[in-house]
């Protein structure tokens, strides 16, 4: 099964409204993005906590690495550079931390808040090679503006 964008992106409005805190909006996330892919092996949130670090947050799967610097990984590069990582090929990403070692590919979001501040990143890992296209990429991203975009700094 693969995610219908618009149909999640309403459950999950339905879900969240009034919703104002950002670790109940990302542990309904997870777990609704995650339920709705089969291709999703890992889903879950980074928290952006300073010094250009991050710390696992509300996620669906395996256990995730518990501490990720913005200068290691994907996750990492997401925070840095604030531009989605679409990695079809883990294995070739220079840095890449194995939390897991079933991952192929992985797509990772950074998560901004109303006034612009990087409040996290959204990390979905994959067990197939190559699953994530930009088709996820900007379904996800709509979501992910829909919902924490509203948020104050």
């Amino acid at each position: 099964m693969r995610a219908d964008y618009d149909e999640l992106s309403k459950t999950i409005a339905a879900l969240t409204e009034g919703e104002t805190d950002a670790v109940a909006l990302m542990a309904t996330l997870a777990c609704e993005i995650h339920h709705a892919d089969d291709r999703f092996d890992w889903t879950g949130f980074y928290r952006n906590v300073g010094n250009e670090t991050l710390k696992i947050g509300p996620y669906q799967g395996g256990h995730g690495c518990l501490v990720i610097p913005f200068a290691r990984g994907v996750c990492g590069a997401a925070a840095r550079t604030g531009e989605i990582q679409l990695v079809p090929d883990v294995d070739a990403f220079p840095g890449h931390i194995a939390c897991a070692s079933s991952t192929r590919s992985e797509i990772v979001l950074p998560v901004w808040n109303g006034a612009g501040d990087l409040i996290g990143v959204l990390d979905i890992d994959s067990d197939q090679p190559g699953a994530f296209t930009q088709r996820d990429a900007e379904g996800l991203s709509a979501i992910l503006r829909r919902v924490f975009g509203a948020l104050p700094g």
